[in-house]
């Protein structure tokens, strides 16, 4: 038996020809479903057909797409490490999805649906102006081209923990594929392929959550030892919000976060709006819910499994698992590396998930080019082909931006917390500015504008310093208990009692940088809000109400300002100073 930690590596790396004819398959099948939707069904080549699905798709594809298009290789990776060290506190989060699940359904989805547009930041220049458009579609952006390279960079870091293979050999090769199906077959495409994924993701980590439990001997294995350790616990109230996980932090922090990223985000609002009505986007609705707690159990459950395989002789600090987010692919190639074919299902399980998010992002980032930055810039309707073009080169610059961006994120932490910190810069701010336009009606243009910079600004102060004191080693949350003492490798020993050489410590940290990450999206939307209210209360005055169309408001905003009997009217003139096509306000071209 293998006894030198190097050894032990290559041992697991047994990534034969039915696991590489596997992973394969799955990219053939994205390239034959694109070349489908491109080249065989032949739908007329247009600006709808090709962002919007020409608004008749289906709704459990769409549900499918949704979950596919959130649950990237960032969670399939990074929740079962979560688990693995810190417990189950996090998976409260199910509860923020689902009271996000009656907010969206009932105040933000039939407002932007009733609406008819094809950006979701074409509402911020209905309601304000189009410097507020502009400011969201910045936001969106910036948040899409610092997001994306995490979700290409995790699933190499998979391929590379089974295979050997350079991740920045695997990244370019996967890029190629995604850019190709998206830009041939435009959201159909994105949709079918990730109905696909979503079968794949699912698959995957079902296969690893069975073959490792019979390993074990039987779920009360695996249960018996996450409560011994607890890593099995109840939810933890506590009301400081420096804790990291809360009951609270998950319920409120969680809601939030998971409202922006579902409610207001391009990337999912365009496939609700794909849909004909507002009951269908309610039901793609609650099948996004049901289907993403689902997943999350599944990996969750895989990191206490994780646990009780490695209880006695823990990876992450013998280093046979060299990053964080390498800890489930070292388990599964450890459980299925006799079984051939098997890892290479796993592997396109993880590259699914990461193949989905990606396609769905730039997808969403051509509607928002093209929308946002090239139409209200033009003096001349463009022509079809022009519109093609542009549709099609912001798939392939974007996709190629990315590839080359992993080389930075190849340097920063684990994927989960630091995704969750840095999107919170634009996230928190967007959800707030969406939030006044549709329930505030007082609030006019200058007030949200202002709100909205200074939710940025401060947000950047915040996540980015806090990040700093994380990655110096200053900022150090707890792990449950880790054991070594089992092992039956040589590995460097020092390693076990390896502390951070920084000079402070986490008291040493003024307070507002260690609160809890998952409060971050709630703090950028709190802080823009409360901007704006007191710029329309001391600077800039109040905006009347009277004059905000109906269908800019939630529904019982709308009946407390126009009364119960209140019906869709026209933007009025002082409310919507950009105009859209042929000279029409956007209302105007959406009726």
């Amino acid at each position: 038996m293998a006894t030198d930690l190097e050894d032990i590596v290559e041992h697991m790396r047994r990534f034969a020809w039915p696991d590489y004819l596997v992973f394969v398959s799955m990219l053939m099948l994205c390239i034959l479903i694109g070349v489908y939707f491109g080249f065989v069904q032949r739908k007329p080549n247009t600006e709808s057909e090709y962002l919007m699905g020409g608004r008749t798709m289906l709704v459990f594809p769409i549900a499918l797409s949704l979950i596919a298009s959130f649950i990237s290789g960032i969670t399939l990776l990074g929740l079962p490490t979560e688990v693995y060290s810190f417990g189950i506190q996090y998976v409260y989060v199910a509860l923020g999805v689902t009271l996000m699940g009656f907010v969206m359904g009932f105040i933000y989805l039939p407002v932007f649906h009733k609406l008819n547009i094809t950006s979701t930041y074409e509402y911020l220049e209905t309601r304000f102006d189009r410097r507020l458009r502009m400011f969201g579609s910045v936001m969106f952006t910036i948040m899409n081209i610092g997001y994306l390279p995490i979700v290409i960079y995790v699933p190499a870091l998979a391929f590379n923990q089974v295979t050997g293979v350079n991740i920045h050999v695997i990244t370019p090769i996967v890029c190629i594929v995604c850019v190709f199906y998206t830009c041939v077959g435009g959201l159909k495409a994105v949709v079918w392929t990730d109905v696909v994924q979503t079968f794949s993701m699912f698959g995957a980590l079902v296969l690893v959550a069975i073959k490792g439990t019979i390993d074990l001997g039987g779920s009360d294995v695996v249960f018996r030892s996450a409560w011994n350790t607890g890593r099995l616990e109840r939810p933890n109230f506590d009301i400081n919000p420096t804790t990291r996980h809360t009951f609270w932090s998950q319920l409120i922090g969680g809601f939030v976060y998971w409202l922006q990223t579902n409610a207001v985000s391009q990337n999912m609002i365009q496939r609700y709006l794909s849909l004909p009505s507002v009951a269908a986007g309610r039901r793609a609705l609650w099948i996004f819910v049901f289907g993403v707690c689902l997943l999350m159990s599944l990996c969750s459950y895989c990191g206490l499994l994780i646990y009780a395989t490695y209880q006695n002789c823990d990876p992450l600090t013998t280093k046979l698992a060299r990053a964080k987010d390498q800890l489930l692919p070292l388990f599964v190639m450890d459980i299925l590396r006799d079984l051939p074919g098997l890892p290479g299902l796993f592997v396109a399980g993880v590259f699914s998930a990461a193949l989905s998010s990606l396609s769905t992002c730039l997808n969403s980032m051509s509607a928002v080019i093209l929308e946002d930055f090239v139409k209200p810039f033009v003096h001349k309707p463009l022509s079809q082909r022009t519109i093609n073009w542009i549709m099609r080169s912001v798939v392939v610059g974007v996709g190629a931006l990315c590839a080359a961006l992993v080389f930075v994120v190849e340097k920063m932490g684990t994927v989960l917390q630091l995704t969750m910190s840095l999107e919170a810069i634009t996230n928190g701010p967007l959800l707030g500015t969406f939030t006044l336009g549709i329930l505030i009606p007082w609030v006019e243009s200058r007030s949200a504008l202002t709100g909205g910079v200074f939710g940025v600004i401060f947000m950047s102060w915040l996540s980015l310093k806090a990040q700093y004191w994380v990655a110096t080693g200053t900022i150090v949350f707890p792990h449950k208990p880790m054991s070594v003492e089992g092992c039956t490798y040589e590995f460097d020993r020092s390693l076990v009692n390896a502390t951070s050489t920084s000079v402070y410590t986490t008291d040493d940290i003024f307070p507002l940088f260690r609160v809890s990450y998952m409060w971050y999206t709630f703090l950028g939307a709190a802080v823009t809000i409360l901007v704006s209210l007191l710029c329309s209360l001391l600077i800039f005055g109040r905006n009347d109400p009277k004059t905000v169309s109906p269908d800019l408001m939630a529904g019982f905003v709308r009946r407390y300002i126009h009364g119960p009997d209140s019906i869709a009217s026209p933007v009025r003139a002082s409310n919507a100073a950009a105009y859209g096509k042929n000279g029409k306000t956007l209302h105007e071209s959406a009726l």
